[in-house]
């Protein structure tokens, strides 16, 4: 019974995400089927990655013709936040069994995340298996949504008039994610980081500027976190 609650209580939470989680789908089956992939790497891009930006960014720098290993770079610095996510993630979900946390793993998207660490820091005494129940909760709307989103606009890409702006919808999605996730000084230097770090650097080939932003702003918002934690500490 608690973890049906708690679980229902996740989808309940997960299920607006799917107004940002569609358009955002479509529009990548769209963009890779005229890119030239077939639905069935277009799928396997969105089943196996299941990464939105990372998926975008790859697929422009293939469009690029850039190196594999500038596509792989690129995709892992945009996706390096995971890593970050998992640090957060670890005393909450850490001490359940292994194939949950490789359950949680898979389905370690912005939304899931996001929605689940305030879930966790405003109550703080759920039990492991409840936050599971609840991490669980808020992915089950939104990942098949994005596989079935996805679907249809590689299946539909075709009947989508050229100028339509869909594309609108990409920077939406992460407004809405990374906004309110700005609670502390070290997230609001970061975020100004990589967005001066994206325009200084744009000039760079392969969008490589993306990946000099993403390190310059992760390593600014760990000095400034280490800074505050000194500051902090008792003398």
């Amino acid at each position: 019974m608690t973890f049906s609650r708690d679980y229902w209580h996740g989808f309940r939470d997960g299920t607006p995400f799917i107004l940002l989680i569609v358009p955002f789908g479509a529009v990548f089956g769209i963009v890779a089927t005229e890119a030239g992939l077939n639905i069935a790497q277009t799928m396997g891009f969105s089943v196996l990655v299941i990464a939105g930006a990372a998926q975008f960014v790859a697929l422009q720098m293939m469009l690029e013709n850039a190196p594999v290993l500038i596509v792989l770079a690129a995709s892992l610095a945009v996706n390096l936040r995971m890593a970050m996510y998992s640090a957060s993630l670890a005393p909450h979900l850490g001490p359940i069994s292994w194939w949950r946390r490789s359950v949680v793993a898979y389905f370690m998207i912005d939304q899931s995340y996001a929605a689940s660490i305030l879930k966790y820091e405003q109550k703080p005494d759920m039990s492991h298996a409840q936050k599971f129940a609840y991490y669980m909760g808020v992915a089950t709307p939104i990942c098949p949504a994005w596989y079935i989103a996805t679907w249809a606009g590689a299946t539909l890409g075709t009947a989508v008039p050229a100028g339509l702006p869909i594309d609108f919808v990409v920077p939406i999605t992460f407004l809405a994610l990374i906004v309110p996730m700005l609670r502390s000084l070290a997230h609001v230097i970061a975020a100004l980081v990589s967005i001066v770090g994206v325009l200084v650097f744009s000039f760079l080939p392969f969008n490589l500027g993306l990946l000099v932003a993403a390190v310059l702003a992760m390593m600014a918002g760990a000095e400034v976190e280490r800074r505050m934690a000194r500051t902090r500490a008792p003398s």
